[in-house]
């Protein structure tokens, strides 16, 4: 039964009660059936809502854009071993020549073109730290490609307190997140 999944749902009781609620960075279709109508009731109860970060904040996705790169001058190639570099530049034009094919019939009807999706996903892929490269790739599978245009779980519940007039924050800093994955050594990543 769906009422007893586990809903990643944390009650803190006081008047009125918080909650503290887990997501996942996914498309939220792909789990949104499967959370649980006690979180999905805490979320419409809710009159203010807080997130990890605020993706609908336009500074918020300029710094995640700029904590990406490698210091100014450095490029990719200069910092990964030649042969890794070349793996990823051959399976960059794979996927590239892929994307066509991974694309939605709903995606092309809406104007979503492989040329601008493959950009808006690995565009200035070479002045990007490795760390960034790697999280990058993972999400260039015909799977992602293919939930391309829905947004992440966490996007879509703060579209929907946007849109439901309610207060929204978030408890973290792109720095707080940045840095840590910024400071992995390179055998680390």
């Amino acid at each position: 039964q769906q009422s007893e999944l586990n809903s990643f749902l944390w009650t803190i009781k006081r008047d009125p009660p918080s909650y503290f609620f887990g997501t996942i960075h996914v498309p939220y279709t792909h789990v949104w059936d499967f959370v649980p109508e006690n979180s999905k009731k805490a979320f419409q109860q809710s009159h203010i809502v807080y997130f990890e970060l605020d993706l609908t904040d336009p500074y918020t996705i300029s710094a995640l854009t700029s904590c990406q790169l490698l210091p100014q001058g450095k490029n990719l190639q200069d910092v990964l071993p030649r042969d890794i570099y070349r793996r990823l530049k051959r399976h960059l034009e794979y996927v590239k020549l892929m994307m066509p094919s991974w694309m939605t019939p709903d995606q092309q009807g809406k104007g979503l073109y492989a040329d601008y999706l493959f950009n808006a996903i690995a565009g200035n892929w070479e002045r990007k730290r490795p760390v960034w490269v790697m999280l990058m790739m993972n999400s260039l599978t015909e799977v992602d490609i293919k939930s391309r245009g829905v947004p992440v779980l966490d996007l879509y519940l703060a579209q929907e307190a946007e849109r439901l007039g309610k207060q929204t924050g978030a408890v973290e800093k792109v720095e707080e997140q940045c840095h840590p994955l910024n400071g992995l050594n390179f055998s680390q990543v």
